[in-house]
């Protein structure tokens, strides 16, 4: 990975274009080819391939696609790659299982609609969709077996997911070996100077290198990128663990799952989401540390991802949000308490035990572990949240207690 300050020092690209390029970035493999491919005077050509797996694109997606949105304001070409024909055979990147295999006329359809959602990300007019079943339906058998020679089996063992199957003596098939390889040959057709991939596709963007050597052209510098959490923020984001926000969301039900997430992961959100700068963001973690309310530091960070896919709306699902979830569940008859206290911020399970909210902590815990727990509308996650001083708080315990809290 390139350090913090080498990037300033070591090219002659504008520092401030190549620390956007670069931040957020896991690994640059190599270094240096990455910088001299950079550094030079022609376009390069930067690939990143999508299995049409699922009709819907989400938010884990577009942290790459961002990184391609970038390359491309930058000059470059870009070439959405669908793997219409490594969908047939299943990434096995990061399963303890074969992966079931999708129709053709699945597949298919999932395309038409990655086609019309990448679009609310890159332009149109300087993106260059490939589908590999272009090339790969026309591949001779004798080609294939020449391809499939590019690697060994005992190489391919060595990767993480395969070796861990192997030795827990859980089914490999045979053909899952394929997909790193035919993943390498699409590098070879599309002439790819660069690759874009997540952190699970690290081994096989490297043996994408490793089939372009095997056929005698330049070898692809690999750009990776973290994988976002989804909405639970411990698994990656997936639309079969229903932890994602698909691009495709109505504007209130977008602003509405990232208010859902906890504050901690916000922080997670900014940094792979936003196109804030580095130092705004600094900025909004040193007001939180100051006493600013971190809804209302995820409210930008809502509004700003609905804006994104729904131009125009974030302000207004933000309105949508508040009196729904703030105004409108408040009764008119809601209890006032002041509440002192010797510091400047304290537990909420400890407060709410102590407004008779609550039996003890440990129930305030098992509630806040089911969401049955809301600070002004906002699912409380963690168990260690504090109330501050001098604020009023809106706060639900289950479906029918209710206060507002205002710590002395």
């Amino acid at each position: 990975m390139i350090p913090e300050n080498r990037h300033i020092i070591d090219v002659r690209m504008n520092k401030n274009d190549l620390e956007i390029l670069v931040r957020g970035s896991e690994e640059i493999i190599p270094e240096d080819s990455f910088l001299e491919k950079i550094n030079g005077k022609k376009k390069l050509r930067v690939k990143a391939g999508f299995d049409p797996t699922s009709p819907d694109l989400h938010l884990g997606h577009t942290v790459l696609l961002n990184k391609m949105k970038l390359f491309q304001d930058f000059g470059h070409e870009i070439i959405f790659l669908i793997g219409d024909f490594t969908g047939l055979v299943g990434d096995p990147s990061g399963v303890n299982e074969t992966r079931p295999v999708l129709t053709e006329d699945q597949l298919k359809e999932n395309a038409e609609t990655y086609k019309a959602q990448v679009f609310k990300i890159l332009d149109p007019k300087k993106t260059e969709v490939r589908f590999n079943s272009e090339w790969m339906n026309k591949v001779h058998p004798s080609e294939f077996i020449k391809l499939l020679s590019s690697y060994t089996v005992a190489r391919m063992l060595e990767r993480d997911d395969f070796a861990r199957r192997y030795k827990s003596q859980q089914p490999i098939s045979i053909h899952e070996f394929l997909y790193p390889i035919l993943q390498g040959y699409d590098s070879v057709e599309l002439k790819a100077d660069i690759e874009l991939g997540g952190t699970d596709q690290k081994f096989n963007l490297l043996l994408g290198r490793e089939v372009q050597k095997h056929y005698g052209v330049h070898q692809q510098a690999i750009f990776t990128v973290p994988l976002l959490e989804g909405l639970d923020g411990v698994k990656k984001m997936s639309k079969s663990l229903n932890n994602y926000v698909a691009l495709e969301d109505k504007p209130d039900e977008m602003f509405g799952k990232l208010m859902s997430i906890s504050d901690e992961l916000m922080w997670r959100y900014f940094s792979l989401l936003s196109f804030k700068s580095s130092k705004d963001i600094e900025k909004l973690k040193n007001a939180e540390k100051e006493g600013e309310n971190p809804r209302d530091i995820k409210f930008l960070l809502a509004e700003e991802i609905v804006d994104r896919f729904h131009e125009g709306q974030g302000k207004k699902a933000k309105e949508n949000f508040i009196e729904r979830f703030q105004k409108g569940n408040t009764p008119e008859n809601v209890e006032n308490m002041l509440i002192d206290i010797e510091g400047e911020s304290e537990l909420l399970t400890r407060i709410l035990k102590d407004c008779d909210l609550l039996k003890s902590t440990s129930e305030g815990m098992r509630l806040i572990k089911q969401g049955a727990i809301k600070v002004d509308g906002e699912k409380v996650s963690d168990d260690k949240y504090k109330l501050k001083k001098g604020k009023e708080n809106l706060v639900q315990v289950g479906k029918k207690k209710i206060a507002k809290i205002i710590l002395n």
